[in-house]
């Protein structure tokens, strides 16, 4: 089942954007969502992540600012970015786990099984 991404671009500092991460199927509602991003020349880092219960957790660089949500209708992870700064200019990914708990954001992309194919997004001042 792929994860068809879209939403991301570029967008002035202070301004919003939303990612949208979708599912061909309703497979992965039982599971931990990630959305992670990368900057060149910089290792990977989780941005948030919510369980298969609903409960998020968030990076302390993107805390006040970002809000991550799942809609199991729509089969469909989404990533409200807001106050956005030029440093959270990135690639973004969204990640399903093996497990309906997330593990800690911290220990990468060691715990997932799918990803989408990834969307730029670029803040300018």
């Amino acid at each position: 089942v792929h994860l068809l991404q879209s939403g991301g671009g570029s967008v002035e500092a202070g301004g919003s954007l939303r990612l949208s991460c979708e599912a061909e199927s309703d497979a992965y509602n039982g599971y931990c969502m990630t959305w992670f991003r990368e900057v060149p020349g910089q290792e990977l880092e989780g941005v948030a992540s919510v369980d298969a219960n609903g409960t998020t957790t968030y990076a302390d660089f993107v805390k006040g600012r970002f809000t991550i949500s799942r809609h199991n209708a729509e089969n469909t992870l989404y990533l409200q970015m807001n106050s956005l700064k030029l440093e959270d200019t990135a690639m973004y990914w969204c990640a399903v786990s093996y497990d309906r708990l997330c593990p800690r954001l911290e220990r990468g992309d060691k715990d997932y099984m799918k990803w989408g194919q990834g969307t730029q997004v670029t803040v300018s001042s």
